[in-house]
């Protein structure tokens, strides 16, 4: 009895002829697991469908189709079994049990392909997951290292508190014992006996109210490092951190996409409402500073 050619299982099974020469002729005709295979693999592509063209010289179905062609029953043989009854008669049943096991054939390939295609959905539900595994430990291993970076600047600015505050009090405690020493060269300058001296030493305190003001250089206008930005998503919601003077606003961009509540893909900008400013792709490199930010700003996002 025959068995079907890897061409002729593909149709069986219900793959367009296109597609079932490409499978034949790109697997080399080494059997139907391999054509179903590739047939998998490539059933997305643009021009699976188009007529296959074959190359010069080379022939569908290869030794098998041959053989199985050769062995099929002749129009001779036929009318020559059909001279003899009981000839005939073998040959009906050999043709029907062959039909018969065409379709078990058909029926096992159809589930080999079912099995197969199980397989496949299997290994790439499984690589999503993976794939998502990644990418979440990626997003926490991001989301840490800007925490964290976070942390350090607020650090570094309860740090330059804390100094700007001890500079202030020993500039006060300065500023004290100058004026002290102030009133004690008055004492002595214009000191003496007698009640003279008692009102000569209350004299001194008289411009003492003005003498702080008299006292070392003008105040000068004080530089700021860093800028404390809030910023206010779409949903009225807010975030606020600390950004380097000199960071480009490209830097608070990324700490919202990173940080904020809006949807991934959405493309949003940043304003600043009073004075109403939109910022550009030219202002994403500018520093904050450059751009009026600094100490402190709030600013709104706003969808592109």
């Amino acid at each position: 009895m025959e068995e079907l050619t890897t061409l002729e299982s593909l149709l069986e099974m219900g793959f367009g002829k296109n597609r079932a020469e490409k499978a034949v002729a790109n697997t080399g005709n080494q059997g139907i697991e391999q054509a179903m295979d590739w047939l998998m693999e490539h059933e997305n592509d643009p021009d699976i469908d188009d007529p296959y063209v074959p190359p010069v010289g080379n022939m569908l179905g290869g030794p098998a189709d041959s053989e199985s062609s050769a062995t099929e029953p002749t129009i001779a043989d036929t009318a020559e079994g059909t001279a003899s009854g009981s000839g005939s008669k073998t040959e009906g049943d050999s043709k029907r049990l062959t039909e018969e096991e065409k379709r078990e054939q058909v029926k096992r390939l159809e589930e080999l392909m079912r099995v197969k295609q199980a397989e496949r959905r299997a290994r790439e539900r499984a690589e999503e997951v993976e794939k998502e595994k990644q990418r979440r430990k990626q997003g926490q291993e991001l989301q840490q290292i800007c925490q964290k970076l976070q942390e350090d600047d607020m650090k570094k600015l309860a740090e330059q508190r804390r100094r700007e505050k001890m500079e202030d009090k020993l500039a006060r405690q300065r500023v004290k014992e100058k004026i002290a020493r102030d009133r004690e060269e008055r004492a002595q300058k214009f000191g003496g006996g007698g009640s003279s001296s008692t009102a000569m030493s209350t004299q001194p305190t008289l411009p003492s109210p003005s003498s702080p003001t008299s006292q070392g250089p003008p105040p000068t206008k004080k530089e700021y490092d860093e800028s404390r930005i809030q910023v206010r998503m779409l949903d009225g919601s807010t975030i606020t951190t600390v950004f380097k003077a000199q960071e480009p606003l490209a830097a608070v961009r990324v700490y919202v996409q990173m940080n904020g509540n809006t949807p991934e893909g959405q493309d949003f900008m940043l304003l600043s409402p009073y004075p109403r400013h939109v910022y550009t792709d030219l202002d994403m490199e500018k520093p904050l500073k450059e751009l009026g930010l600094v100490p402190s700003a709030v600013l709104v996002v706003t969808k592109k």
